[in-house]
């Protein structure tokens, strides 16, 4: 019985993506668990594995490397000895009077690997629409319908025709541009931004750095202090670290920072899970090798998933105070503006002090300004001690 292969999803908000290449030749001889072909998904590029055994045979209809597929689209077969392909499905015709002749019934006799979801059902059309998609030679399958539920109307498919034409988003961008907009639809986002004293961070990557050297050592950002310290602030206020299921608010036990990267393909998030156990130096040593495989386009989805807070820093541009975007599901994020040295009062005196400036971005939909204002003033608090008492139990020395 031939084994279908399709398009499985890799991320609980993926509807398509782009084919890669197959890592298997046609007729190879393919076994369980090996990589048969890769496909670009939401920000990531991932190897499948296949889930049983036989020889791929790939299908006529398949895409090629750089072709957009949808979740459920069959790629080709698996079969055994002296099996042949399914016949394919007949394509459906349009008659002059706009309705679908020799709609043969799908052959439903292969069986679909796992659970994988079955192809997308196709958008519902009035015969006008149709008729009219015909004479102008309009592909009406991928076009969004106007009509109550849905249904594509004449005027859509002569809309498709007078659109002008725009250069496609990179895959890259797509999957970026959807994730933004579902979380401004999503959430509720409010900003608040404050400023701290960072003369003990300062002074502490100086010291670090200094001890470095020239070996080969990690010396920790800026980014990966507030990381350690966000994840100790988070302890105290629980209800920052939490996502949406749905419409529903699930706390998380454990606390996955992700982290914001800036890479020629955009921006990706890779997540540091279990932040509160490792020291500085480890986070920073994690961070690093994050950054690095986000940079060269290695990430895999797994890593880009499950994180329950988020730091984005813009302190390297030069930036003071901004106003970040929810990683949805998430409910919370953090934005690091640079630190700059400042005069600021002290008693009776003007000193120079290196001044931090942060940005929170919370849904008001999980929690209200005081909460958020008060895990801000707990961070604000963790990232002074640096300057303060020297006997006083540092997070970032832990």
């Amino acid at each position: 019985m031939a084994i279908e292969i399709i398009v499985p999803r890799l991320g609980w908000s993926m509807e398509e993506g782009k084919f890669v290449a197959w890592l298997k030749q046609d007729g190879e001889s393919v076994r369980a668990g090996e990589a048969l072909f890769s496909i670009e998904g939401d920000k990531a590029v991932q190897e499948i594995e296949s889930i049983d055994s036989g020889l791929l045979r790939i299908a006529p209809s398949a895409p090629a490397p750089g072709e957009t597929i949808h979740v459920g689209d069959i790629l080709g077969y698996l079969l055994s000895e002296g099996e042949e392909l399914p016949d394919a499905t007949p394509s459906p015709k349009v008659t002059d009077r706009g309705t679908i002749a020799d709609q043969s019934i799908p052959n439903t006799a292969s069986a679909p690997i796992s659970a994988f979801p079955q192809a997308r059902p196709t958008p519902a059309i009035s015969p006008r629409a149709l008729r009219v998609a015909a004479e102008l030679g309009v592909d009406w399958s991928m076009i969004r319908g106007s009509g109550r539920t849905g249904r594509i109307r004449e005027k859509d498919i002569r809309g498709a025709v007078t659109r002008p034409t725009t250069a496609p988003l990179p895959s890259m961008r797509e999957a970026i541009a959807r994730r933004m907009l579902q979380s401004v639809r999503s959430t509720a986002p409010v900003t608040l931004h404050t400023t701290a004293c960072a003369d003990g961070l300062v002074r502490l990557r100086h010291h670090v750095r200094a001890a470095a050297g020239n070996s080969s050592a990690v010396v920790p950002s800026y980014t990966d202090m507030l990381v350690k310290l966000a994840a100790a602030a988070l302890e105290l206020h629980p209800a920052l670290n939490a996502s949406w299921d749905n419409d529903n608010l699930v706390p998380s036990s454990s606390i996955h920072i992700g982290v914001a990267v800036d890479t020629e393909a955009g921006l990706l998030v890779p997540v540091i899970r279990d932040v509160p156990r490792f020291s500085l130096r480890e986070i920073a040593s994690r961070s690093l090798e994050l950054i690095t495989r986000a940079r060269a386009r290695k990430l895999s989805a797994d890593e880009m998933q499950g994180g329950t807070f988020t730091v984005t820093s813009l302190g390297s541009f030069g930036i003071d105070a901004f106003t970040p975007i929810i990683n949805y599901p998430q409910c919370a994020i953090l934005g690091v503006g640079r630190i700059l040295r400042q005069p600021v009062a002290d008693a009776n005196n003007i000193v120079l002090r290196d001044i931090i400036s942060l940005s929170l971005t919370f849904d008001h939909r999980a929690l209200d300004g005081a909460p958020a204002a008060r895990f801000l003033q707990t961070l604000c608090g963790l990232i002074e001690k640096e300057t303060g008492d020297p006997n006083m139990k540092s997070h970032l020395r832990s």
